[in-house]
């Protein structure tokens, strides 16, 4: 392939993904002077994290000044079942609040307590009120703010581009290749650093929270270029997505509902989540709604109450009832805050979700119940980082934000994800341009390299009667959902992967027509590649875990395993083939374990 092409570009820092972690990344890394590029699947603003309703989690204190780092730690800890990467979990809690006071200056508009202060509201897992928010749109107002603060910084931004492969020299990254998606035109970057912040994997299966973004590029792109994923098994789902009408089902419902007071029931009007309390509820049930009600509001002053439960806890507790028959008519349960809440407050709180549900399903949640259920939403597990620089294994390749494993261990809080980005985007665009500046010489791409990639990008033009890519990636969300969801067993998993590697073998006789020129068939096509791979990753290391832990539940396993609670599972492509093993978890220091002793 000549050089003319394709048009090439080249930075000290390339950030792929422009969501809150790649902005944050990009503002860092320019802030050290170095010159960075931006690249972005889909256009800027659009990013996955304008989805993030409910809110920041930081310790600011502002509504509970007991709340302290400490806390947000502990909690973190125990909502990923101890399985977090400790270092980054310490991090996240002791910087949070100074990365939301940091978005304040650049201009976010947080609601606020009757005093001034950032208000802070209750979510799922977090012991205190933590969450700062604007009404439930506060991902929205994150990218507004990152973006405003960065577009002064001289970044180049390059929209509507897909990564295809890393480039390495050695053992090094040196660049990236891909397409427009607009002209289906090649581009390559070159760059002394790269920093992935692409997101999740939901698009692998059928029911999902996530935008058609969210293809397990970043996963995908780190593993062929032979760095290790950690933690694949655990998949979050969130336990409130909308479930109808069809055309909208996989939504997400933010936890802020159940936050401002929201209840879950099912059929028959129960609120079924006491049935599901764990250990330190026992013995505090709800006969009635007016019980209810006062058990609710007794227990605000020690943070419990079972419908704020971790995502995971509350996820399995509305599959048990859909499959008890005591769901909604739509497979799902009923999530009612209009019971507990007046008009305004519901109107003023949650402006998003009035009109989404009003909109999308002509239901009017001041005066009724939404119907949910759980939806296929984030994933621990990702790209295995360094705590303190955020750099993967493999030389001159960072990663932030949900990409990257180890933060949240086994599930995620609520509100975690958007401090997570903050944190890790800054500390991946700080060390990204930190080892940029410390690389010299010339930036070497080998050709072959180059071309290779461009061979295998157009190829499926050359097979314009092969397989149907709509078809493949249809078949692999059917897969995954209904043998590497919520509940797995061995002998389910196992189907799922020979069907997996079925899929496989076809998907290398996918076919398209037509031209480069934005072609939907082709991107899908494209896009199969880094489905597959991340369906594997997550299957084969679901296959291994062989106990219950946070996000991944085995029905033939059902019960935590404390040699389990020890180590991560870790893959890595050995030539063509995934490569599997355990490592020991890196051992928590004597003043942090003393945190779990604590009663409270």
């Amino acid at each position: 392939m000549a050089g003319d092409d394709y048009e090439s570009h080249e930075h000290d820092v390339l950030v792929i993904g422009a969501g809150g972690a790649g902005l944050r990344a990009a503002i860092e890394a320019a802030a050290q002077g170095v010159s960075v590029g931006l690249v972005c699947k889909s256009l800027l603003g659009k990013a996955h994290t304008v989805m993030a309703e409910g809110g920041i989690a930081a310790a600011l204190g502002n509504v509970w000044p007991e709340d302290n780092w400490q806390v947000h730690f502990r909690d973190t800890m125990r909502g990923g079942k101890m399985l977090n990467n400790w270092r980054m979990a310490q991090l996240h809690a002791q910087e949070a609040p100074e990365r939301v006071l940091e978005l304040e200056r650049w201009g976010a508009l947080f609601d606020r307590t009757k005093d001034g202060r950032i208000l802070q509201r209750d979510f799922g897992g977090h012991r205190y009120a933590r969450l700062a928010h604007v009404g439930d749109r506060t991902g929205l107002e994150m990218i507004r703010t990152l973006q405003y603060h960065g577009i002064h910084q001289g970044i180049d931004v390059y929209m509507e581009c897909k990564i295809e492969r890393l480039l390495k020299d050695g053992e090094r990254v040196c660049g990236a290749f891909g397409y427009w998606r607009e002209t289906g035109k090649f581009v390559l970057f070159k760059a002394k650093a790269i920093v992935l912040a692409t997101g999740g994997i939901g698009k692998a299966w059928k029911i999902t929270s996530n935008s058609w973004e969210y293809t397990g590029d970043g996963h995908a792109l780190a593993l062929w270029a032979g760095a290790d994923l950690i933690d694949m098994e655990f998949v979050q789902f969130h336990p409130t997505g909308m479930v109808w009408p069809p055309s909208v089902r996989g939504i997400l419902v933010t936890e802020g509902v159940r936050g401002d007071g929201g209840t879950l029931r099912n059929k028959n009007g129960e609120r079924f989540m006491f049935n599901y309390i764990p250990e330190f509820f026992k013995g505090e049930t709800a006969d009635n709604e007016a019980e209810a009600d006062r058990w609710y509001e007794d227990k605000r002053n020690n943070r419990r109450t079972p419908d704020l439960l971790p995502r995971d806890e509350v996820a399995r507790a509305i599959n048990t009832e859909v499959k008890a028959g005591r769901g909604s008519p739509h497979g799902g349960a009923f999530l009612d805050i209009c019971t507990r809440r007046p008009a305004d407050y519901i109107r003023k709180r949650l402006p998003s979700m009035y009109h989404q549900f009003k909109e999308l399903a002509d239901v009017d949640i001041t005066k009724e119940p939404m119907e949910v259920g759980p939806t296929c939403h984030y994933v621990m597990g990702g790209v295995r980082v360094d705590a303190d620089s955020a750099a993967a294994t493999v030389p001159g390749l960072f990663a932030a934000g949900e990409v990257a494993g180890g933060m949240h261990g086994a599930n995620r809080l609520g509100g975690n994800s958007l401090s997570d980005l903050l944190v890790f985007g800054r500390r991946a665009g700080l060390s990204a341009a930190l080892y940029a500046k410390n690389r010299g010489g010339q930036l070497t791409v080998d050709q072959g390299q180059v071309e290779a990639v461009a061979r295998e990008v157009i190829a499926p033009f050359d097979r314009a009667h092969g397989e149907n890519p709509y078809a493949l990636q249809a078949e692999l969300q059917e897969t995954m959902q209904t043998l590497v969801g919520i509940i797995r067993t061995e002998s389910e998993l196992r189907e799922a992967l020979g069907k997996i590697e079925r899929l496989k073998a076809r998907a290398v006789r996918v076919g398209v027509d037509g031209n480069r020129q934005y072609n939907p068939g082709w991107h899908t096509a494209l896009d199969l590649k880094s489905l597959l791979t991340v369906a594997e990753c997550c299957a084969t290391a679901a296959l291994e875990r062989t106990e219950s832990r946070g996000g991944h539940t085995r029905d033939d396993h059902p019960y935590t395993d404390d040699q389990w609670g020890k180590v991560n599972v870790v893959q890595r492509l050995e030539g063509a083939d995934l490569r599997l093993r355990r490592e020991a978890l890196p051992e928590m220091p004597a003043e942090l374990k003393a945190l779990f002793q604590e009663r409270k």
